[in-house]
């Protein structure tokens, strides 16, 4: 079976498009990627084997998910999207500096961004991220310690919360499920909230990591407000009624 790796971009994008479209046939994919149709029947057949898209008459479609995407499709899906947000970022990070990361896809997409910094320390309680640093020797990795959370690779709990208010970071790195109109942020679990509250409460900067598809996105544990973080990180502008919001708080924002 494909692991997250072995996604072609030609793979990724198809995930895109479909869960933006939802659906696609194989004719139209074959014709938007100028390739043969049974060169697209495997790919999406690996995309389906992973539970990113799912057959249906003619074509594919996203899955249908309870509650939120599995995180080896969220690995893929806005991956352009996510290393923009992550070159973003490292441009405003410092060597030596320190920073705490949430769970997430876009905080691990951001921690790679930063492998090529110096004598980073870094808090987290996601096992992606804390893999992804210990790349870099020069860097000093510590992890919450909890029930580790298997799909997503996270601890969550209240052994978490504890974890981040042990440290006071130079940066908190975080992402979420979705952000309202009214700027309100949003989250799945009551777990993920305290998490990110934890190291909003334990940074001196907070910088939000969201890609443009999270504005609007429903998800039902409200997490505080957008106007609490003062850096947002996006991979487009943000919609104007949040930028209103972010010049009322003097937040700043970044992107392309």
């Amino acid at each position: 079976m494909l692991g997250q790796a072995d996604i072609s971009k030609r793979q990724a994008e198809i995930a895109d498009l479909v869960q933006s479209a939802g659906f696609a046939s194989v004719e139209e994919l074959a014709e938007r990627f100028e390739v043969t149709t049974q060169t697209i029947r495997r790919d999406v057949n690996g995309l389906c084997e992973l539970g990113i898209l799912r057959r249906t008459h003619g074509g594919v479609e996203p899955p249908a998910p309870a509650s939120n995407i599995h995180y080896s499709t969220r690995q893929i899906l806005n991956l352009s999207e996510k290393r923009v947000i992550s070159a973003l970022v490292a441009e405003e990070v410092s060597n030596g500096q320190s920073l705490a990361f949430s769970i997430g896809t876009t905080p691990e997409i951001v921690m790679q961004g930063l492998i090529g910094h110096d004598g980073l320390s870094v808090f987290t309680n996601n096992l992606n991220v804390a893999f992804t640093a210990t790349a870099n020797q020069g860097f000093q990795v510590t992890i919450a310690g909890g029930r580790l959370r298997s799909g997503d690779r996270d601890v969550l709990g209240m052994g978490t919360q504890d974890f981040f208010s042990r440290y006071k970071v130079d940066i908190g790195v975080f992402g979420v499920a979705g952000v309202d109109e009214d700027g309100t942020l949003l989250d799945f679990h009551e777990d993920e909230v305290a998490a990110r509250q934890a190291i909003l409460a334990n940074c001196r900067r907070s910088y939000l990591v969201l890609d443009h598809t999270k504005f609007g996105r429903p998800a039902h544990v409200r997490g505080g407000h957008i106007a609490d973080v003062s850096d947002v990180f996006c991979d487009r502008p943000v919609p104007r009624p949040i930028q209103e919001i972010l010049a009322s708080s003097g937040a700043r924002v970044f992107h392309p």
